[in-house]
């Protein structure tokens, strides 16, 4: 019995920390008094929905073969990480790619958002700062974002597997003062869509709250009428809302390209997932040759 009761602990504990890998963090500090039974509901339907959309993605990479990483591909065994940046605007295909080129090449990757949160949990001395502004609902100013980016780029995964900035930097100052801080990047990569297409992308766009599966009511719709029933829009997924995001990204993202002419490649975001892939790692691996 003894033997037993050991054995369902240490179940309980793995199951515990398998879900718990997969949930997200919040930016703010999470106040005091919240049920307990609350917050394990909403963790498990946290790492539900990120296991799916990992999971999809995933698949979806390496049925096209796309899961092997290039790291000691090479005649001599050995290739240079790769250090990358991408941007699109919402919609753009962005995520799905980041999952390609993560499986693909191996590298490490990162978004502003989950660098700060970790940040702020090891309690790092920009972490610390940052959290001070995130705390008293403010933003975080540049130079300390820079600062936590720079800290997890010279972390070891990143420096031996390389690294894929998503989406960062958003603005010109941001671009200038990652370039004084020393951080360069090998390529710049732009998914490039129409707005009347990304408008139409993200307005179609359904979620299932249960299995935290997205689906399109034009591109890829539930064949499961009880699905169908259930699904979801995101309050900011409507026309006028997506407009006035994608009117934000343009009055960057020209400026941000500026600042890599020499390493920028733009990607025609309309093609297949498949054949945007291509042309990204074709892209990437002329850098690493």
């Amino acid at each position: 019995m003894k033997a037993s009761i050991q054995q369902i602990a240490v179940l309980v504990a793995i199951s515990i920390s398998s879900v718990t890998a997969f949930v997200p963090q919040h930016i703010t500090s999470t106040k005091f008094g919240v049920k307990q039974d609350a917050i394990r509901s909403s963790v498990a339907l946290e790492a539900s929905k990120n296991k799916e959309k990992i999971a999809s993605r995933t698949k979806w990479a390496e049925s096209r073969g796309y899961g092997e990483s290039v790291t000691g591909s090479s005649d001599d065994g050995a290739r240079k990480a790769p250090k990358l940046i991408i941007a699109g605007a919402p919609a753009s295909g962005k995520g799905t790619q980041c999952e390609i080129i993560k499986e693909k090449y191996g590298v490490v990757h990162l978004s502003t958002g989950d660098m700060l949160r970790a940040a702020v949990a090891a309690e790092t001395e920009v972490g610390k700062v940052a959290k001070d502004f995130m705390d008293s609902g403010k933003l975080v100013p540049d130079d300390v974002i820079i600062g936590v980016v720079k800290d997890r780029l010279s972390e070891s995964d990143c420096v031996e597997c390389g690294w894929l900035l998503d989406g960062f930097p958003r603005t010109p100052a941001q671009a200038e003062a990652l370039a004084e801080a020393g951080v360069s990047a090998d390529c710049f990569i732009f998914l490039n869509v129409p707005d009347d297409v990304l408008v139409e992308r993200v307005v179609g766009r359904r979620t299932d709250p249960v299995t935290g599966k997205i689906y399109h009511m034009t591109f890829s719709p539930p064949d499961d009428e009880e699905v169908l029933a259930r699904l979801e829009q995101r309050s900011d997924d409507t026309e006028e809302k997506v407009k006035v995001r994608l009117e934000q990204f343009h009055a960057n993202v020209d400026a941000v390209k500026g600042s890599y002419t020499d390493i920028a490649v733009e990607v025609d975001g309309t093609q297949k997932p498949e054949d945007v892939s291509a042309a990204i790692m074709s892209a990437v691996e002329a850098v690493l040759a």
